[in-house]
């Protein structure tokens, strides 16, 4: 049976999760709820209809930094876009919200996600990456930082390459700034195309604990733009 979370804080161990990878339903999306999450391992989706659902599935998805695949089109393109970091949040999630994922015919991203994101980023936790054309936001991604770890939650695109080319400078950034590697979640064929791996979740999550305790400055994220 799938635990319900009360008004504690206090999440099962990913080990118990379901067959489908669901660890527990309920509680509320505080910011130190989805901190203590992201440090477990886990993260949130569901629809409007839903309880919070809480998941960290088997296999997980991830992008190991010196795997990703910039091919010679796309390295060629990313000059076209103006690429900043952090200045433009709320956009970038509502825009993100627009587009269905993960097999959905709705949007995932509904109105409580955008609001307890954008406590995150109030915060410092969860960031933004934007590709602007002539001023214009065309495309971009967000997730959250726990350490070592950039936990990439979505991305959208106006412009044709727009989200490979922010993808693009992100896995350059993390690299320089010391990252071990991005949570990609749930996998994927397009991530999987620029590299990204399935591996299991204890071995996902060994990495995760290693990863969360380095020494990353916030600092970095701010206004950096390429």
């Amino acid at each position: 049976m799938i635990p319900k979370l009360t008004y504690q804080l206090a999440f099962p161990h990913p080990s118990q999760a379901s067959e489908e990878g669901i660890v527990a339903y309920g509680g509320d999306l505080t910011p130190s709820r989805l901190m203590m999450a992201y440090r477990m391992g886990i993260f949130p989706w569901y629809s409007a209809t839903d309880p919070i659902l809480w998941w960290s599935p088997d296999p997980r998805l991830i992008m190991e930094l010196d795997d990703f695949k910039l091919r010679r089109s796309l390295r060629k393109k990313i000059s076209r876009f103006e690429i900043r970091f952090d200045t433009n949040f709320s956009d970038v999630i509502r825009e993100c919200s627009k587009a269905p994922r993960r097999g959905q015919n709705g949007s995932w991203i509904i109105p409580e996600i955008v609001e307890a994101y954008e406590a995150l980023h109030a915060l410092g936790y969860a960031h933004s990456v934007e590709a602007y054309q002539e001023g214009v936001l065309v495309g971009g991604l967000y997730g959250v930082s726990v350490g070592g770890v950039f936990c990439g939650e979505s991305m959208f695109a106006k412009v044709s390459d727009a989200s490979k080319a922010a993808f693009a400078v992100l896995v350059e950034s993390l690299r320089s700034w010391g990252y071990s590697f991005i949570d990609c979640q749930v996998p994927t064929e397009h991530l999987k195309s620029l590299g990204a791996k399935e591996v299991p979740r204890d071995y996902f999550l060994r990495r995760l604990h290693q990863a969360i305790e380095a020494d990353i400055a916030e600092s970095q994220w701010k206004m950096r733009i390429s």
